[in-house]
């Protein structure tokens, strides 16, 4: 298996990636400064689910900023680590729902031939 290399984000990075296609960054931030601004959710929730969502997602990226962003808006470790484990059973109760696809399989394996 290969090492994954993840760039650090520099300035840099971020300044090029705008360069190369501004206006659709520019309302992606946009997009993004309305999804976490306070709503009907407060924004301490909505960084508790966007931490648990980036844990599904598996990006370092975004379990890092995510985690400071919830910590700035007054989460404690308690509800950090709860909001991750949420998500790990959302990602493992997946597997144990489509496993239902298999069973159907075997069960049917008669027909398989048909």
């Amino acid at each position: 298996m290969s090492d994954l290399h993840l760039p650090k984000p520099t300035r840099n990075l971020v300044d090029r990636r705008h360069a190369l296609a501004p206006d659709t960054e520019d309302v992606f931030r946009a997009f993004s400064k309305a999804v976490f601004a306070e709503g009907a959710l407060d924004t301490r929730t909505k960084q508790l689910i966007a931490l648990a969502v980036a844990h599904v997602t598996q990006c370092p990226w975004c379990i890092e900023g995510h985690v400071k962003a919830a910590r700035r808006e007054g989460a404690s470790g308690e509800q950090i680590m709860e909001a991750i484990w949420v998500a790990a059973e959302m990602r493992a109760g997946a597997a144990w729902a489509h496993s239902l696809k298999a069973v159907d399989l075997i069960c049917n394996a008669d027909k398989w031939d048909s």
